[in-house]
């Protein structure tokens, strides 16, 4: 596994980013780059289960490491979602997503870090500055979203 990291700054102050990316309306407004139909289940709580879907059945079947509101995510990804069981393929690697927002006069730096394998970096870095560019649209618009965590 490797880790790899994007960052950006987002002209909005750091509740409004943490609304923007773990939101019920907003998650599937930025992560559709990821894949048409995206959603998740989950509370965003410490330690609750996360189900990533695709809106086929499938996806990833994780839980929620840390939740600090407006500061840190981090989600520990499990194993898969294959027709709606959830499975742990052969040779599979725990591997971690993390979210860490710093907010300095209404200014918020986003950075998010994962670990991938050879397989996904590629893609990641193809489609990670594309999630930023829809979190960004969101975020410094005039939305009014809140997520309770």
């Amino acid at each position: 596994m490797e880790k790899i990291t994007f960052s950006s700054e987002i002209n909005a102050n750091a509740a409004k980013v943490w609304d923007t990316l773990f939101g019920v309306e907003t998650y599937p407004q930025w992560t559709v780059v990821f894949t048409e139909g995206s959603a998740v289940e989950t509370d965003w709580k410490k330690g609750s289960k996360a189900l990533f879907l695709d809106g086929k059945g499938n996806g990833m079947v994780s839980e929620i490491a840390e939740s600090i509101p407006n500061k840190f995510m981090s989600i520990k990804h499990l194993g898969e979602l294959k027709d709606g069981k959830e499975i742990i393929p052969e040779g599979w690697e725990v591997s971690f997503e993390n979210y860490e927002l710093k907010e300095n006069d209404g200014t918020t730096e986003l950075t998010v870090s994962m670990d991938t394998n050879k397989e996904w970096k590629e893609y990641f870095e193809n489609v990670w500055p594309k999630a930023f560019e829809k979190i960004k649209e969101i975020a410094e618009g005039t939305h009014k979203f809140h997520v309770e965590t």
